[in-house]
């Protein structure tokens, strides 16, 4: 299997008083499921922010495949004015969304709507869909089923597991027992 990720030695602080990573290293591969959890403030999302290359570490390399990613607020991101089939039209095509869109139970008429017509799971679930359609070597997941209740966080879990043996995954949870069931590895920070 490739390897999709590769984080070596990072050091990074927004101060020089408080690192959030010193040393820090993670590698990972096509097929891995490795899950992040930790306290607010820990620096589970700056991690992300780091590998997406938004920030960069003060020492130390990342290096990373090509990238998608799902974020833990939907409504943050998909602009409230263009209908949620045009957004992801513009970075992904809509050819293949059909059986995506059955494995996340919406509806394509989901996708003719405006941020705000749909409920916080619902538009969750087209953040996954756009994060599939971008056929990403690696898939980082902020919290992707807060937004959702037990029942459907189980079934989009298993959903995105599915798609394992094509990408690798990221994951950042505050959830121990998802973190548990389908890491191959649970990292604390």
């Amino acid at each position: 299997m490739k390897t999709v990720l590769e984080v070596n030695e990072i050091t990074f602080g927004f101060s020089k008083d408080r690192m959030l990573f010193e040393a820090f290293s993670l590698h990972l591969r096509q097929g891995e499921i490795k899950a992040i959890v930790g306290k607010s403030g820990v620096g589970k999302s700056t991690l992300f922010e780091l590998i997406l290359g938004n920030l960069h570490p003060l020492s130390g390399t990342i290096v990373a495949s090509k990238v998608s990613e799902v974020f833990q607020d939907p409504y943050s991101s998909f602009h409230p004015s263009y209908t949620v089939g045009n957004q992801i039209a513009d970075v992904a095509s809509l050819d293949e969304c059909d059986h995506y869109l059955d494995d996340l139970k919406i509806g394509r008429a989901l996708l003719e709507k405006l941020p705000h017509e749909l409920s916080g799971g619902q538009l969750q679930r087209c953040s996954i869909l756009r994060a599939l359609l971008m056929q990403p070597d690696l898939l980082l997941l902020d919290e992707p089923t807060s937004a959702l209740d037990n029942v459907i966080q189980l079934d989009v879990m298993k959903m995105l597991l599915q798609y394992l043996p094509q990408i690798g995954m990221l994951l950042i949870t505050h959830e121990m027992d998802i973190a548990r069931w389908c890491a191959d590895e649970v990292i604390r920070l």
